[in-house]
């Protein structure tokens, strides 16, 4: 079964390429995330847990459901992570995560999709953004060969500065970074509600028409980029950057027709 989570779409479009190409399940773990429900859950094929990279780890989001769900059936676990470059030293966690839940850890696949992090990048233009997704499918097909074959996936090669990326990093920008105090909306808003429905921690609601935050925040970047007229920003950091959305999986099919 392919399990993913998905913000801005990079991580949902790699997971139904998965699907399609594997002829296996799809779970999006939005609901069980937003309504703190505890997902139980039953595959004979290996899990396959598809993610964004959230500072050289995965998302802490991720690892609480993957904590509080209930695995049974087969006890192999890939992971493949979405990021704009590198996943650093995320492998330590990934194998204690595994350990927890009495999964046999198979290793962690870095997808390299278009960055979205609005509040430190810009994303690339759309052909850029194109050229890197149509690179992404290359590295997908060998994942999916490697999992047909029943081999883990190769060990990710880490630097001197991966675990103090992975590592001390990482909590500093959970501690003093994510925050989403500094959020609004322009008057260009709508009233639309999108934001609220798209954000995971159901973090959003709105008051008189217009979004307020609060407390909690993951800093996926879904509200700033599915809002249909852009009129959320962060602070003084997304001004005047084109937002980023991944065009849909549209199935092997219709790529292959060149649809």
């Amino acid at each position: 079964m392919i399990v993913y989570f998905s913000a801005t779409g990079n991580s949902q479009f790699c997971a139904e390429w998965l699907a399609d190409h594997r002829k296996d399940d799809l779970l999006d773990t939005f609901y069980y995330i937003r309504h703190g429900v505890s997902a139980e859950l039953q595959s004979e094929t290996p899990w396959v847990f598809v993610m964004p990279t959230y500072c050289w780890q995965m998302p802490r989001i991720v690892e609480d459901f993957i904590l509080n769900a209930h695995f049974s059936g087969s006890r192999d676990a890939y992971f493949v992570m979405t990021c704009g470059g590198e996943v650093g030293n995320v492998e330590p966690n990934l194998r204690e995560l595994c350990q927890r839940k009495a999964l046999s850890y198979r290793g962690v696949l870095p997808v390299v999709m278009p960055d979205n992090y609005l509040v430190m990048f810009t994303p690339p233009d759309p052909t850029q953004a194109q050229r890197i997704i149509q690179k992404a499918q290359l590295t997908l097909q060998q994942g999916a060969q490697w999992m047909e074959e029943g081999k883990s996936f190769p060990s990710v090669e880490t630097g001197r500065w991966d675990k103090v990326k992975s590592g001390p990093v990482n909590r500093a920008f959970y501690r003093f970074y994510v925050k989403a105090k500094k959020f609004y909306a322009k008057d260009t808003c709508i009233s639309c509600g999108k934001c609220e429905h798209v954000c995971p921690l159901n973090n959003i609601k709105l008051e008189g028409g217009k979004p307020v935050w609060g407390t909690k925040c993951t800093h996926c970047m879904a509200c700033i980029a599915k809002c249909p007229v852009e009129a959320i920003e962060y602070g003084k950091a997304t001004k005047h950057k084109q937002r980023y959305l991944c065009p849909p999986y549209q199935g092997r099919e219709n790529q292959q027709k060149g649809v």
